[in-house]
This record gives C-alpha cells, sequence and structure tokens, in this order.
C-alpha cells in the first residue's frame, strides 16, 4: 500500500522533516530517550493544573513507583480520575509525556489525572511495566479520597504502548479482583505482538514494521515469538467479558488498524460497551505528532466527549 497517497494532506505537511521511527537496537535507546526528554523540557505548562510527584510501593521485590497526580488548581471535592500510560514502543517515555494531556483534560473535564513511570523495556520486559502499572493503580484507588478522587468514577487510559498496557491492566483487574475500574481508554493501543494482520506489514509514517518488531522483542524478551500470555498481549486474550466499557481509537494509515478493529469487535460481541472510532488519512500518534490538524482536533473532541460522559456516570 502507498501510504503517502492516503495520508490526510494536512498531516502530511505537518509531518514533512519529522523522522519515523524505522527500527532501533538497544544501544540506541539511551540517545532516544535523551533527546526525547530534552524535547519534553522545553514545553511549556499551564498554570491552571497543579502537579505533584509521589513515590508509592512498587510489585513485591521490586523497586517503588514514581506517579505524577495532575490536578485543576482550586478545585474542590472528590473529582473522577483518570490513570494514564505513557507510550513509547515500551522503550521510551516517561510520566512527562502526559503533561500536555492533562493540562487540557483536567481544567475541561474537571477531572484528575495521574500518570505512571513505569519501568521500561529492554532493561525490565515483561512482566515488570505491567506490574509497576497495577502497583500504582492499586494504591491510587485504595488512597482515592486523600487523593481528591472519587474511586466510583475511576478509568484508565494509555496511547500505544500505554494502550497496550492499559488493556492488559483492565485484564489483570478484572482477574485478580481486588478493586475495580470504571472505563478503559485505548488510543491506538499496541495490542498484538505477532505482526501478521495486513496493516501491520504496511510502509506507514511515523511507527513503522521494525520499529514494531523492535519493541515487542524488548518488551518480551525470552517470550518473542513463543507462548505470550494475553496479559502481555491483549490481543492474545481469549476471554474479553466482564472488562469496563472501552473507547479504542486509531488512523486508517496505523500499522495498529486491524489489530484494534478486531479487538474493538471481540470486545464488543463479549458484551463490553465500546466505542470506536478510525480517522480517515491519518497515522500513528497523529493527535499528539500534528495536534493543530483537523484530524488531531476531532479525535480530542471525540475522546473528550466519551470521557465526560464516563465522569459523570
Amino acid at each position: 500500500m502507498d501510504a503517502s497517497a492516503l495520508l490526510d494532506p494536512e498531516i502530511a505537511e505537518a509531518l514533512a522533516g519529522m523522522p519515523s521511527f524505522d527500527g532501533f537496537t538497544p544501544d540506541q535507546l539511551p540517545a532516544l530517550r535523551a533527546q526525547r526528554e530534552a524535547m519534553l523540557a522545553q514545553v511549556q505548562l499551564s498554570d491552571a493544573v497543579e502537579r505533584r510527584d509521589l513515590t508509592v510501593p512498587g510489585p513485591p521485590g521490586a523497586p517503588d513507583v514514581v506517579i505524577r497526580v495532575h490536578r485543576p488548581k482550586g478545585a474542590a471535592g472528590l473529582l473522577p480520575a483518570l490513570y494514564h500510560t505513557h507510550g513509547g514502543g515500551y522503550v521510551l517515555g516517561s510520566r512527562a509525556m502526559d503533561d500536555l494531556r492533562f493540562d487540557r483534560w483536567c481544567p475541561a473535564l474537571s477531572c484528575v489525572g495521574i500518570s505512571v513511570e513505569y519501568r521500561l523495556a529492554p532493561e525490565t520486559p515483561y512482566p515488570g511495566p505491567l506490574e509497576d502499572c497495577y502497583a500504582g493503580l492499586r494504591w491510587v484507588y485504595e488512597h482515592a479520597a486523600d487523593l481528591g478522587i472519587d474511586r466510583a468514577r475511576l478509568g484508565i487510559g494509555g496511547a500505544s504502548a500505554g494502550g497496550g498496557l492499559a488493556s492488559a491492566l483492565a485484564l489483570l483487574v478484572r482477574d485478580r479482583g481486588e478493586f475495580p475500574i470504571a472505563f478503559q481508554l485505548l488510543i491506538y493501543p499496541m495490542l498484538d505482538d505477532r505482526m501478521t494482520t495486513p496493516s501491520s506489514r504496511w510502509e506507514v509514517p511515523v511507527w513503522t514494521p521494525r520499529s514494531n518488531e523492535a519493541g515487542w522483542r524488548a518488551y518480551l524478551g525470552p517470550l518473542f515469538g513463543g507462548d505470550v500470555p494475553p496479559y502481555a498481549a491483549a490481543a492474545r486474550a481469549a476471554d474479553l467479558r466482564g472488562l469496563p466499557p472501552a473507547y479504542l481509537m486509531v488512523g486508517s494509515l496505523d500499522g495498529f488498524l486491524d489489530e484494534d478493529v478486531d479487538y474493538a469487535m471481540r470486545l464488543t460481541h463479549a458484551g463490553v460497551p465500546t466505542d470506536f472510532r478510525i480517522y480517515a488519512g491519518a497515522p500513528h500518534g497523529f493527535d499528539g505528532l500534528t495536534p493543530g490538524t483537523r484530524l488531531a482536533r476531532l479525535a480530542r473532541r471525540d475522546m473528550e466527549e466519551w470521557l465526560a460522559r464516563q465522569f459523570a456516570a
């Protein structure tokens, strides 16, 4: 497929000169991570949101976990909350990636945002990152009142690899049964390590098949190519019944298109209330990489309308 012919013209212009991730090796990751953090450090943040970092107990035998709590200034009482896992192919990123997202959503939706700093692969492969996310979420649920959160309206979400972690986290929460969550927001989630769908082989902008394979190899370690559990790759889950309401979105030129469409359909067939959006001509990460484009604005509006409904429930 010729992705360039189908790419939304406005997004194509915004992406011009922006490099794609076209595969990487472990020795390249320190430089890539430093570059990403340097870019995030230059972002101007809103004065309407207060942020604080908390160190909470990690999984048994593992280091503590840092979470960043975002709250609209001056907000009183218990607010709904979104616990979010950042993207980065399981190998890149930090809690700072969610700062702009919550700068927008906390005041607009009158909510609390929490971003978790999970350990990255390949230094920490599965299940370490997922267990970090679970430990942080459990602590937030148990201390919801202290954080000013209405835990009956606490949901989870994530983008890309963070969406993969959020979908796996929903499965883990359901199966362990220690506490409930209200909903799951899955933004072009990275769900299927097998990479056998047609879209997983497309030569598309931003996140290529080679980067996808490198990310999965790093995250799964010795499990890659073998018997991978559904908590590592949610597309492998046989039973999706009993999961919380879900929202999935993806661009039509995203390598994750097929696996996301399939997961949304399977959630629906399992009786899970599921909203799904495809944005024609949009590649992976379009809402963050090209925030001023029409499709990015539309995607943000759609997500915010759905989140507002979940927070009001």
